[in-house]
């Protein structure tokens, strides 16, 4: 039997390191390292619901401290040590993006937008792919027939602008649910959230974001087919009209959630925890558990916005909670 013993194993690393670090006429070797290429590869994901082909496209992913009322019904400790447990950096919450793209043959269709090319450099990179990771698909936004809205917060609309201000998708309908654009474009609803600073931005930001193009958007109601294939889901809670997305073709269905949960790790595990960034907190959290539920009980394939790249998995009821069980990496489509 070979005994492999620390001391065993650090004498071996040594000699070995001794032994390549000089030739035999005792000159250093030419090194062989390539430089460091600095930069990740493109993040798109291909996959199939029956006759269409998929895409999630990554949008990047933010990571900031976390903010103490980011969880308002539990102690910020509590939220701490779930984020730990996760194995976030220490202190701080991670948040992906990743809207989705769906080709019916007949449509191409952008599921939400991403944060927009504007917070690119900003951000150095960490957030506003969507353009480029489009690109390295291979799919010209010109292209793109509907960009279809699930509600109306920023890092979900801003990406229809590009960095000059113009459409980034030209040639593209923009679809929103009726019920969020009744919400976002009231001057009532904008004055009674002036005393929330987060309210009031988004507010804000829903006007500067459609300002001139009101006239073109399309709004779609619940329980429709709203493109080939594509049918609205009624989530709200998170936001008056947030919207999920079923997209069937054949005997196949995938149920896109948007931010029925944001982060997994937090609201999948604690389905009763409050987010700051939904606007009726009760609601949201009957809408998670219907809306899982179901999942669950379809045994559906689940695509959400804030699940980690290449964010697709099943939800699992787990007692009260749930969990999410990712989808393997297929190399074929």
């Amino acid at each position: 039997m070979t005994d492999l013993s620390r001391r065993h194993l650090l004498a071996g690393v040594a000699a070995a390191g001794a032994a390549t670090a000089l030739t035999p006429l005792g000159m250093p070797t030419a090194g062989a390292a390539v430089p460091p290429a600095a930069a990740q590869a493109p993040g798109f994901y291909r996959y199939k619901v029956g006759a269409y082909e998929c895409t999630s496209i990554n949008d990047g992913a933010r990571s900031f401290p976390l903010p103490d009322t980011f969880v308002k019904n539990v102690p910020k400790e509590e939220v701490l040590a779930a984020a730990e447990a996760a194995y976030m950096p220490k202190g701080m919450v991670t948040v992906p993006f990743n809207p989705q793209l769906i080709n019916t043959g007949s449509k191409l269709i952008l599921i939400d937008s991403g944060n927009g090319i504007a917070t690119y450099e900003p951000t150095k990179g960490a957030v506003g792919r969507t353009l480029q990771n489009l690109a390295a698909a291979g799919v010209d936004p010109k292209s793109i027939d509907v960009v279809l809205m699930s509600h109306l917060h920023p890092d979900h609309t801003n990406g229809i602008r590009a960095a000059d201000g113009s459409m980034a998708f030209p040639n593209a309908e923009i679809m929103v649910p009726a019920k969020e654009w009744e919400f976002w474009m009231s001057d009532e609803n904008a004055a009674k959230a002036q005393s929330s600073d987060m309210m009031k931005n988004y507010f804000a930001n829903v006007k500067k974001i459609y300002a001139g193009i009101e006239s073109k958007v399309t709004k779609y109601d619940w329980g429709k087919e709203v493109a080939p294939g594509i049918t609205s889901i009624a989530t709200p809670g998170h936001t008056p009209g947030h919207t999920a997305f079923a997209v069937a073709s054949g005997g196949s269905k995938v149920l896109i959630q948007s931010d029925v949960t944001n982060i997994p790790e937090f609201f999948l595990r604690n389905p009763d925890w409050h987010v700051a960034y939904d606007t009726d907190p009760d609601l949201a959290q009957e809408t998670r558990h219907k809306f899982y539920d179901m999942a669950a009980a379809e045994k559906a394939m689940v695509v959400g916005f804030h699940f980690t790249f290449p964010s697709i998995g099943h939800v699992e009821k787990d007692g009260t909670k749930y969990r999410l069980v990712p989808v393997a990496w297929n190399p074929v489509i």
